[in-house]
């Protein structure tokens, strides 16, 4: 039954990239800093599903 398939850590943590990265692209016409800090999470997230590769 593929509508009961569990997310693998992998998928939840691109899902999570995504939604910094688009939460950084959002504050970044607001407060610069606070995209950076995102930005930075984001890439931060990205190294680990490097790493599970």
């Amino acid at each position: 039954m593929w509508l009961f398939k569990r997310k693998t850590k992998e998928d939840k943590l691109n899902d999570l990239y995504q939604k910094k990265l688009a939460q950084a692209h959002k504050m970044s016409t607001i407060n610069r800093t606070e995209s950076d800090r995102l930005t930075k999470e984001a890439e931060d997230i990205l190294d680990q599903i490097k790493a599970l590769n």
